[in-house]
């Protein structure tokens, strides 16, 4: 469910709200604001035609003076648009109050750091065009520039923790993305707390794309994301997956207590044939099997119904209504 109230009739012209949340970006904002004002009439390679019409900066109570540059951009372009954070929530929040925030027709996320190119949104824009996509996730080209180790935690975590739990509806993602309007609206009207947002993304469309872009190098000093803040990110993805991990247990869980009760059946037929030695030992171990089988099968049920409690908590979708996709991909008929 969601409004269409917002929406703007989508086609050639297409209006883009560009959300970039905002931690330390004091030193890289004023930069990056001038590439965005470079710009903002968006001419894709394909020749479509599209407009930067705001610069949502989503101030998450960062320790530098980003705030001050937020204020100071904001009084210098009518176009950029500041949002204030009450406190520090993290980059996927700040992210989904931009969405929250926007009336345009698409979505660009951006970081604040200058890795991605500003001159690339046409780019991503047409890969939406081509494959009739509500969701362009950017595709670097080049390696991330962070270390060997945390690279490898970063494939690992969106190559195997994300496909596993996810059913792979979720892989190669990535913040620099391009986003329907209604979409992502929708996205931050549903999603709950501590939700990883390209998992809440995936609730609300499978029309996802990807486009190879290379990405720059940071505009300041590396990142200053620590192992813990890393391992907190990749576990708030593995409890955004819904009811998957716990639907792994509650099969495992199951295979506990089948196998159980066929070692069950294998002991009494070796107790009735005499080959068991110690008194009581079948009957034990056979009451143990059955009854783990039992208790594991019971937890698994609970566990159904503790991710339906957290599905709900989350806030995921029961459905969503979007604009006709007849009128979002439509083509100006001689601009091609």
């Amino acid at each position: 469910m969601t409004s269409q109230a917002n929406a703007r009739p989508p086609g050639p012209g297409d209006s883009i709200s560009v959300v970039i949340p905002v931690y330390r970006g004091a030193q890289t904002l004023p930069g990056l604001l001038e590439e965005l004002s470079g710009v903002r009439e968006v001419v894709t390679p394909a020749g479509r035609t599209a407009r930067i019409a705001e610069v949502i900066l989503v101030w998450d109570n960062g320790p530098d003076d980003s705030d001050v540059v937020i204020r100071e951009l904001a009084a210098r372009h009518d176009w950029v648009h500041p949002v204030w954070l009450s406190r520090n929530f993290g980059q996927h929040a700040a992210t989904i109050a931009g969405m929250a925030s926007s009336g345009s027709d698409w979505i660009v996320t951006m970081d604040e750091d200058g890795q991605h190119d500003p001159a690339l949104i046409g780019s991503l824009l047409d890969s939406a065009y081509e494959a009739r996509a509500h969701v362009v996730y950017a595709r670097p080209s080049n390696p991330p520039p962070h270390g060997a180790a945390r690279n490898a935690a970063s494939r690992f975590a969106k190559g195997v923790v994300a496909r596993v739990l996810t059913g792979g509806s979720v892989t190669d993602f990535h913040s620099f993305r391009l986003v329907a309007g209604d979409v992502g609206r929708s996205v931050a009207a549903y999603a709950g707390p501590g939700v990883y947002l390209d998992v809440a993304l995936s609730w609300v469309t499978t029309r996802v794309t990807w486009t190879s872009v290379p990405m720059r190098s940071e505009g300041r000093p590396a990142s200053a994301y620590t192992w813990r803040a890393l391992m907190s990110h990749m576990w708030r993805l593995v409890l955004s997956s819904g009811n998957r991990p716990l639907r792994l247990i509650s099969g495992f869980g199951a295979v506990c207590a089948a196998v159980g009760v066929l070692y069950a059946v294998y002991l009494v037929v070796a107790r009735l044939l005499g080959d068991t030695q110690v008194q009581g030992w079948t009957s034990a171990v056979v009451s143990e099997l059955v009854l783990g089988g039992i208790i594991l099968i019971s937890l698994g049920v609970i566990a159904e119904y503790v991710g339906l409690a957290a599905t709900m908590s989350m806030g995921k979708p029961g459905y969503v209504i979007l604009d006709d996709p007849e009128r979002r991909f439509r083509e100006e008929p001689d601009s091609l």
